[in-house]
């Protein structure tokens, strides 16, 4: 405003005008079509509601009367998973199960892994963020970890069979005696 002499009465209304008009800081526009009531405000707050378990994931433990339904009737919407390695798997596996061992989970299941060449290497699709998984290894200690660093990857709705091959094999055996 050092073009207006400040004694002109021009200035005195244009400093009174600029004054007495709200300007707001930044200019506001909504930057997507997400009702208001729905927006998210935070970002803890969209990572909180993003990884949200659902109703399937509430309980982390999976148990053998649950899983074994599961294992005779197999869907897309519940991928069951060995995280042992290939020479631990080849001596049985719990049927309709795949396996992505944990020494390569973290590095598969990353955002940046592309599903072409996770298909390649481990010979089933990619799991979708959504998908729920079942883990399990020899005795639950490593799948227990690999429900902890896919939680980590984003991927929400994990759940473990802590009992894993141990229980399987030993249940699956005396239900063979019977």
């Amino acid at each position: 405003m050092s073009f207006i002499k400040s004694s002109s009465p021009l200035s005195l209304t244009l400093r009174s005008t600029l004054r007495a008009t709200p300007r707001p800081l930044l200019a506001v526009r909504p930057i997507s079509s997400t009702p208001a009531a729905r927006m998210v405000v935070s970002p803890f707050l969209y990572e909180a509601r993003k990884n949200a378990r659902s109703a399937w994931a509430k309980e982390p433990i999976v148990k053998y009367e649950e899983l074994k339904p599961i294992t005779q009737q197999p869907t897309d919407e519940i991928l069951i998973v060995d995280v042992r390695e290939p020479d631990e798997v080849a001596l049985g596996s719990i049927p309709s199960a795949v396996n992505l061992p944990l020494s390569r989970l973290k590095d598969a299941l990353d955002k940046g892994f592309n599903p072409g060449d996770f298909q390649k290497e481990f010979a089933f699709s990619k799991p979708t963020y959504d998908q729920n998984i079942i883990f399990f290894c020899r005795s639950g200690k490593r799948s227990a970890n690999a429900a902890e660093l896919a939680n980590e990857k984003g991927y929400p709705n994990v759940r473990n069979y802590a009992g894993s091959w141990l229980d399987w094999s030993k249940r699956e055996g005396e239900d063979k005696d019977d």
